[in-house]
């Protein structure tokens, strides 16, 4: 949205009664409380009373706007002398105009005006050369909102559909988000017809600002909705249901598009970041798209080979067979039983753990003394 006159002269946050550094939050608190307290349903005949609502709703409609808000405290920090709208000393009609076309004195040398502006509040601007149609405020992408999950180890393997009870904007439910209160409608503006913007000709040069009746909506609503206050948006519980996808991974940002906040003049909804954090299994690991599992083994089976059974996430148990002299620590891999994957699935990995008996039978000791006697290497000679 292009910078408008009333930019360079007013003072939303007084408006607001808010200060200039004051969260998202404040503001809309703000801008509710003062809504309703000069809302023409609630003042009726006083036109005082009128003037104030819209002046509230003017101010609120730039800096409860993020990217708005950003442009306008730019606007702020370059003073009323900057006002190229005509209202301010370097506009026309101000202690130095009529130095050009409509009394227009505004110095930048060679530079496109339009060009100019654009760059100074990060976009191309409508010069002379431009040649490019003018942009009203148009469509506006509703905002990202962020939402944490916990979930089971099993179901961010294999994946969870679940719902979400979240407290956000969301559409006005009495208006349905067009701002006007029910049996009424919002018309189209009859200054802008319906673009938003118009164009203020500065003799070579040309501008198009947000119109100031409409302030850049392109209609107008004449009876604002009591629930939300003519904005077509309310802060309510909701719920959403949503799909976490097979294989999340904890703490990972999971962005589900259009979930998010409503839009405003048509736009698009936000999306919904879920920060999911996943908690952990007793048996199972997960290594990327590896699952691993630890077993235990005896000692007759290390040092013989078996076949030993092994655990899996979901089903029935899985033979693995162990190679004679198989050492604790020692790793097999079975194909295809670990996280599912968008092209193949990951491994289960076993880790084989020697378990030594604690507790021993007196044909148990016998055999592991015949054993110790009959070695004839020690293990620590290896290497020697």
């Amino acid at each position: 949205m292009a910078p408008q006159a009333s930019w360079f002269e007013a003072d939303f946050y007084k408006v607001l009664g808010v200060a200039s550094d004051a969260s998202a939050k404040e503001i809309t608190k703000a801008y509710r409380k003062m809504a309703r307290q000069y809302h023409p349903d609630a003042n009726q005949g006083d036109p005082t009373a009128e003037e104030r609502f819209k002046g509230i709703a003017s101010a609120y409609e730039v800096i409860g706007d993020e990217a708005k808000r950003k442009e306008y405290d730019e606007v702020r920090l370059l003073g009323p002398a900057a006002n190229p709208f005509g209202r301010g000393p370097a506009g026309r009609g101000g202690p130095t105009g009529g130095g050009g076309p409509g009394g227009f004195n505004f110095d930048v040398g060679d530079a496109d005006l339009g060009d100019l502006l654009g760059g100074m509040f990060g976009r191309g601007g409508r010069g002379p050369r431009s040649g490019g149609a003018s942009r009203g405020a148009g469509p506006q992408r509703g905002a990202d909102i962020e939402a944490s999950l916990r979930m089971a180890f099993v179901d961010a393997i294999h994946g969870l559909t679940t719902t979400l009870h979240l407290t956000s904007d969301a559409e006005c439910s009495t208006c349905h988000g067009s701002g006007a209160k029910p049996g009424t409608s919002p018309r189209v503006c009859q200054v802008c017809g319906g673009r938003g913007v118009i164009d203020d000709n500065q003799g070579l040069f040309s501008f198009s600002r947000a119109c100031d009746v409409c302030h850049g909506r392109g209609t107008i609503v004449d009876a604002p909705c009591p629930t939300c206050v003519g904005t077509g948006v309310e802060r309510r519980a909701r719920e959403v249901k949503v799909r976490l996808p097979a294989g999340v991974r904890d703490s990972q940002r999971v962005r589900l598009r259009g979930r998010g906040g409503p839009g405003r003049n048509g736009g698009p909804a936000g999306d919904l970041f879920v920060n999911v954090a996943v908690e952990p299994d007793a048996r199972f690991g997960r290594d990327g798209d590896n699952l691993t599992v630890r077993v235990p083994v005896s000692f007759a089976e290390a040092a013989l080979g078996a076949e030993i059974p092994v655990p899996t996430l979901e089903g029935p148990d899985v033979t693995v067979r162990i190679r004679p002299g198989t050492q604790s620590g020692a790793k097999y891999r079975v194909k295809g039983a670990g996280v599912p994957g968008r092209h193949h699935p990951g491994d289960l990995i076993v880790s084989v753990d020697l378990a030594v008996p604690q507790h021993l039978t007196a044909a148990e000791r016998a055999a592991i003394e015949a054993l110790a006697a009959a070695s004839t290497s020690s293990p620590r000679d290896q290497g020697a």
